[in-house]
């Protein structure tokens, strides 16, 4: 079940959608045109997926004497007054270790950041740290036999007959993501609450739910559905609710007082950002670390940190060391 229109703050749509007024939206309307934009339409895509990138960035860091660890998860942030001294650290067999650093950036929910502070934040803190809320998510990967199914990289659904709430056609993407030929791979997914029904249903019972819909939308024709795949995602949304935005500013005023530590990302910022947005977040935390001056809230808000669309430069390909990875599209650029 979704959230009501009317408990979700118009912040959300000024963070995802430009150029919109009230009166444009009834021109719109009646006259049939529309120059409202909410994302940029060209923009570089790895033949292989997103994880590439990951996997690129990963080795840049490592090339250059850094590590990365995996399968780790932060549990508990250690302070001294007003700075960050450590955090403790989970691996993946349970066991745990302290890890001690001068500067720190933060991606995990900011909610989870306030609690896991230690000595604990101050009450007026953690309490504003309880009315963020979240929308989590779950994606039903179906490989469909056949390559023609729909041209588009993905589709919205508004049928109140199902619930899915949008479809990825991968192939679209980049056709060398589906590692057999003559065949697709759709990505059915559905926004809900973690522990609701839809999240608790069974890995069998959400594939033959997704099959359904997919014949109800009549997208695949009789198509034969081969093998499928479950993926959750929790706090993928951060919600815009009514408490969200005295809440969080309670909790961005304290954090001002650690100067060591900065929060970025959509979860670490509880801001709806695209990931271009997010990543450029965690760029600028790192140039303040090394004595320059940014203001990590501004990204996606004052003019200056708005995507804009650039050709690559030849020198730029050639850095990122994938340049032969990627569809022959646009690059995003982040601040001027």
């Amino acid at each position: 079940m979704g959230n009501p229109c009317n408990e979700i703050r118009a912040d959300w749509a000024a963070q995802r959608i430009k150029n919109l007024s009230l009166r444009k939206a009834i021109w719109n309307a009646f006259s049939g045109s529309n120059d409202t934009h909410s994302l940029i339409e060209k923009f570089d895509y790895p033949r292989l997926g997103p994880g590439m990138m990951w996997e690129a960035f990963r080795d840049r860091v490592e090339d250059q004497g850094g590590e990365v660890r995996m399968e780790q998860k932060v549990r508990r942030i250690f302070r001294d007054e007003n700075r960050v001294r450590a955090v403790e650290v989970e691996n993946a067999d349970g066991s745990t270790y302290e890890f001690a650093a001068d500067q720190f950036i933060s991606s995990m929910p900011i909610s989870a950041l306030v609690e896991n502070m230690v000595p604990p934040a101050p009450d007026h803190v953690r309490e504003a740290a309880k009315k963020l809320r979240y929308r989590d998510f779950l994606m039903v990967t179906l490989i469909i036999e056949g390559e023609n199914m729909f041209p588009d990289n993905w589709i919205y659904i508004h049928s109140p007959d199902v619930k899915v709430g949008r479809i990825q056609n991968f192939r679209s993407w980049s056709e060398e993501m589906i590692p057999e030929p003559n065949r697709s791979s759709l990505g059915m997914e559905y926004f809900c609450n973690e522990n609701d029904e839809l999240w608790d249903k069974d890995d069998k019972e959400l594939l033959a739910q997704a099959e359904r819909e997919l014949r109800t939308l009549n997208l695949v024709g009789d198509a034969p559905v081969l093998d499928g795949k479950v993926i959750r995602q929790r706090k993928a949304y951060p919600l815009y609710d009514g408490d969200y935005r005295d809440a969080l500013e309670t909790i961005r005023e304290w954090l001002a007082t650690i100067p060591n530590l900065q929060a970025v990302g959509r979860n670490g910022m509880h801001r709806y950002n695209n990931q271009d947005h997010s990543m450029l977040t965690a760029m600028l935390a790192v140039k303040n670390i090394l004595g320059e001056n940014h203001d990590l809230w501004a990204v996606n808000v004052e003019e200056e940190y708005h995507e804009e669309v650039r050709e690559p430069e030849e020198s730029e390909q050639r850095a990122m060391g994938h340049s032969e990875r990627l569809q022959p599209t646009r690059i995003l650029a982040g601040a001027k």
